[in-house]
């Protein structure tokens, strides 16, 4: 594979970690001023692609060529120095410093400059904000802005260091579907100038509406690659999982007489939400969503504890509970999945089998108090093979697994409370969609059960597939409530905006 035209090739790269195969001979190009996604599941060998093309890897065998330049390996200066920038899903910004310091910072590294000016540094982040007609306090503490305006801060720096090749991974995951927009500008002008985007993402439906190519990897070999206007987003899907995912609604009919499970009446916080209200039912899957900010994330936290309401009541399995903390939530027979699974949900340096445990260890003593050794081993081995969860021993550390695989994890962890309310915030950020669909599967077996589901999540496909009821937050306050037949993605989409 090549092109005369390409500012970036992979040519035939092969990885290899341990003897198993990461990267098989991949190829691929980027032309200037072209936005070229990269898709495949988690473990596909994006990652690894990356950090090769960046230089935190070195290749067993295949070369880069940058700019015209061949290369067998390279280092993360050396990628730089060609042009080559990734902004990460954390951006790794300085949260202490200024915007402006953050986007000039590592130009001034460059020129081993050992005295900063604060005049040139803020006018040089001035330059690229013009340029791309950006609105960003730059006096401002990194740590004090939205997310949004980090991931332009991000690119900016970028920028600054004359990169030729962005790689962004992940980029849209945290944003709102106005800052996707604004993201998306962005990354149009970028165009404009020529920079060549490699877009890594999960969310098919936003990598056809800006990317003009398409790569899909598979177990570390490239499995389609052409035009973006070839595919589809269930053509991408099939690609990277090898099956079909449907995208039509998945959703068993509630038994008639479904008793009400969890009744919320009148919750509210001070300066987050007020006079919430709804039912749920017992075998229920509830959608609640609504812009970033709407409120839907603190609903959520206050039914579980985490950030307790100040009025109204909560009533499970048809006894009101006080809920003022996270135990009063566990005692009261829910449990919850937050939307951060690895600083709220898992310990990161623990095994999978100690994580799946941590919530309910009590219920595994004998009378002697002591832990029934023989029946966690059981629990935990069958929750390792019905959640599928893909990693070689139960004794493997939670840290070591793919998104969607953690996830899966922290799920593990409340099924073995089995509680009558599972709240799940975001269950499939990060997520690929072969997981995505095997965590929802898992999700109507368990609601088949009859334990009540509750998803916030802003991933409107997903909740159109599979929620009976999906109820829209906007300013704290539910406005609309739809079910059955009456729930699609656009109709949501109307609601949330309207």
């Amino acid at each position: 594979m090549g092109s005369a035209h390409a500012v970036l090739e992979v040519r035939d790269v092969v990885k290899t970690y341990g003897g198993v195969r990461a990267l098989g001979g991949v190829s691929l190009a980027l032309e200037p001023g072209e936005v070229h996604c990269l898709a495949g599941e988690n473990g596909s060998g994006k990652s690894t692609l990356i950090k090769i093309i960046s230089g935190v890897e070195r290749p067993d065998s295949g070369v880069l060529v940058i700019d015209g330049h061949t290369l067998s390996h390279t280092t993360p200066s050396d990628a730089i120095r060609a042009g080559v920038q990734v902004i990460y899903q954390d951006f790794s910004l300085f949260p202490n410093l200024t915007a402006a310091e953050n986007i000039a910072m590592l130009d001034e590294l460059a020129a081993r400059r050992r005295l900063s000016s604060r005049r040139r540094i803020r006018a040089a982040a001035q330059r690229v904000v013009e340029t791309l007609g950006l609105d960003i306090d730059l006096d401002a503490d990194v740590a004090e802005l939205s997310v949004a305006d980090r991931q332009l801060i991000a690119i900016c720096r970028a920028l600054v260091g004359s990169a030729k090749v962005l790689i962004m991974d992940e980029p849209t995951t945290a944003l709102t579907h106005s800052e996707v927009r604004r993201l998306f500008s962005v990354v149009r002008r970028l165009q404009e100038r020529g920079v060549a985007i490699m877009f890594v993402s999960h969310k098919l439906d936003e990598v056809l509406q800006i990317s003009q190519r398409v790569t899909v990897l598979r177990n570390g070999e490239v499995v389609a690659s052409g035009p973006a206007s070839a595919h589809t987003a269930r053509s991408i899907a099939k690609a990277m999982t090898g099956r079909d995912i449907s995208d039509e609604r998945i959703v068993q009919p509630l038994a008639p007489d479904a008793a009400p499970l969890m009744v919320v009446n009148g919750l509210g916080r001070k300066g987050a939400f007020s006079d919430v209200d709804f039912t749920l039912s017992s075998g229920e899957i509830l959608g609640i969503t609504g812009l970033l900010g709407s409120g839907r994330g603190e609903i959520a936290d206050a039914i579980f504890g985490v950030a307790p309401a100040d009025t109204g009541t909560i009533a499970v399995s048809g006894r009101q509970h006080t809920i003022r903390s996270i135990a009063d939530g566990v005692r009261a027979g829910i449990g919850y999945v937050p939307e951060d699974r690895l600083t709220q949900g898992l310990f990161l340096e623990k095994s999978i089998a100690d994580n799946m445990v941590a919530a309910s260890l009590d219920s595994y003593r004998t009378r002697a108090r002591l832990l029934d050794r023989r029946r966690i081993s059981g629990s935990i081995a069958e929750l390792f093979a019905r959640l599928r969860i893909k990693a070689p021993h139960v004794q493997a550390p939670v840290r070591s697994l793919s998104g969607g695989n953690a996830q899966r994890v922290v799920i593990a962890k409340w099924l073995d409370r089995n509680p009558a309310v599972l709240m799940l915030n975001g269950p499939t950020v990060g997520v690929d969609i072969g997981s995505k669909e095997e965590i929802f599967a898992i999700l109507r077996a368990q609601a088949a059960q009859g334990t009540g589901i509750i998803v916030i999540s802003d991933d409107i496909p997903e909740l159109a597939a599979n929620c009976h009821r999906v109820l829209i937050v906007r300013s704290g306050r539910i406005v609309a409530e739809l079910a059955g037949d009456e729930i699609d993605v656009d109709r949501i989409e109307e609601r949330m905006t309207a």
